[in-house]
């Protein structure tokens, strides 16, 4: 089979399509293949900024980076990002759209569907391949009226489908059969195949299921893709159990507080993998332990994931920190709930209104309509080196405004980004990615009391996992290249 257009489809959410796209990706740009990733409809709330200025999921700019491309908007035309359990916040084309709870939407995909298509066209007449990722499950019946992310989409372009199943969560040839039995017989026709995901054991002992599956489907499973452990790959989403420091217990404690809707928690992907450090985030109702660092989060929804705070208990946990000289890190979200107030008078994230912050930086903070979308580097102003460089990204909606008192944190382009308290304990930014780059995840550990000279290269260790997945993905592409 010749690829031209092909989805990759899952039996559930966190099946493993975004690393078998990524990996698709690699493989066909090692052999020369002009190649790019798309997503029709992202649900996520780790975003990434665009060449183009606009806002995509991350992990589409994960599987740009496989595909050797920067990041464009068409690569992720519609994104999705809860606000609440039932709103969200509809951007397409890079570009705030509405916000809309859950039955709006529904209605919208009508619109939202166009301008996928537009962008299809757009990828089609630059590239020679597209590897196209689905969203949750087409098996999810009560969303396939005017489905955009699925089926749907394979069905407007006419491209086959791959469908992927995670044996480690059990029921593995369930998830295929069923899946398989809530489709219509034209979409079970665009099945070409099967493929495990992660596999660890003897595959001896899972050949007879194998052999059963082709027989009951009369589809061949395409590859059985093994379990790979210690993968720096970018998340789309949620936060995983496995997501604490894979290397085991640092000396240097950072802890975050796990609120409802965190955003682009990707920005504590250094320090999962830094030798020295422990991170963990801590949930809802669990035991708040001691640390060296405390670090507030971005988030989708500022005001109520500060109420949640309150309620957790975190404001006296942050006060008793700072008085034993414990530092504090505020990022976008999270940047702001330090501050002395919230204002939201057009609702920008739910019902207008003002509510206190923490009151524990000098600075106030207005959301309005407009979001800022930019990649920036700069310096940072605490370093002991002057020109120790910071690299990340503005994703937020508001404007914050900072005494005379306070000091910046890093200087862009010329100009005072973020705040530091008088007494330098608390720092406070709109950068989301500020520990990425190796000179600014040493300086602020440095600045929080950990001087190292242990150095993470995420840039490096993520090239590393892309070719690691990318090689294991080697049966996959030759058997569909064999089709």
């Amino acid at each position: 089979m010749k690829i031209s257009t092909l989805m990759v489809q899952g039996t559930t959410s966190d099946a493993g399509k975004t690393t078998v796209v990524a990996a698709l990706c690699r493989l066909l740009y090692r052999q020369g293949v002009r190649v790019a990733p798309m997503k029709p409809q992202n649900m996520a709330l780790n975003s990434a900024v665009t060449i183009d200025g606009g806002e995509i999921g991350r992990a589409q700019a994960l599987q740009a980076m496989a595909a050797g491309l920067p990041a464009h908007t068409d690569m992720n035309p519609v994104l999705i990002k809860p606000s609440s359990d039932t709103g969200a916040q509809i951007i397409i084309h890079g570009k705030v759209r509405a916000d809309m709870d859950a039955r709006d939407y529904d209605q919208y995909k009508s619109v939202a569907m166009p301008a996928v298509l537009d962008s299809y066209r757009r990828l089609q007449q630059q590239y020679d391949a597209i590897i196209v990722e689905g969203a949750g499950s087409p098996a999810e019946v009560n969303l396939r009226e005017r489905d955009i992310a699925n089926m749907g989409f394979a069905e407007a372009v006419d491209c086959p489908v791959i469908l992927v199943a995670d044996i480690d969560r059990g029921g593995v040839f369930a998830h295929f059969i069923g899946t398989l039995a809530c489709l219509s017989e034209s979409e079970q026709k665009r099945i070409v195949g099967f493929v495990i995901n992660r596999f660890r054991g003897d595959i001896s002992l899972l050949e007879p299921g194998l052999d059963w599956l082709e027989k009951k489907t009369g589809k061949p499973v395409l590859a059985v893709l093994p379990y790979l452990h210690g993968l720096m790959l970018d998340a789309e989403d949620a936060i995983q159990t496995s997501q604490v420091s894979p290397t085991g217990s640092g000396k240097f404690r950072v802890i975050v507080p796990a609120i409802p809707r965190i955003s682009n928690h990707t920005d504590f992907d250094a320090l999962r993998f830094h030798p020295e450090v422990d991170l963990q985030f801590i949930g809802p109702g669990m035991a708040i332990p001691a640390a060296d660092l405390i670090i507030l989060p971005g988030s989708k929804n500022t005001r109520d994931d500060l109420a949640f705070l309150l309620q957790q208990g975190w404001q006296a946990v942050l006060q008793k920190h700072l008085r034993y000289g414990g530092k504090v890190i505020g990022i976008c979200g999270g940047y702001q709930m330090l501050g002395q107030i919230i204002s939201d008078p057009q609702g920008v994230e739910g019902t207008p209104g003002d509510s206190d912050g923490l009151g524990l930086l000098d600075i106030t903070t207005e959301l309005t309509n407009e979001k800022r979308l930019q990649q920036v580097s700069g310096t940072c102003t605490f370093a002991a080196d002057p020109a120790a460089k910071v690299e990340g990204y503005e994703i937020h909606m508001g404007l914050t405004y900072a005494s005379s008192d306070t000091l910046p944190a890093f200087m862009i382009a010329g100009e005072e980004e973020g705040t530091r308290s008088p007494d330098d304990l608390l720092l406070g930014s709109y950068l989301h990615g500020l520990f990425d780059h190796p000179e600014a995840c040493a300086a602020l550990l440095e600045w929080a009391g950990l001087k190292t000279e242990q150095r993470v290269d995420l840039a490096s260790l993520r090239e590393q996992s892309l070719n690691r997945v990318a090689d294991a993905c080697v049966p996959l592409l030759a058997a569909l290249q064999a089709l």
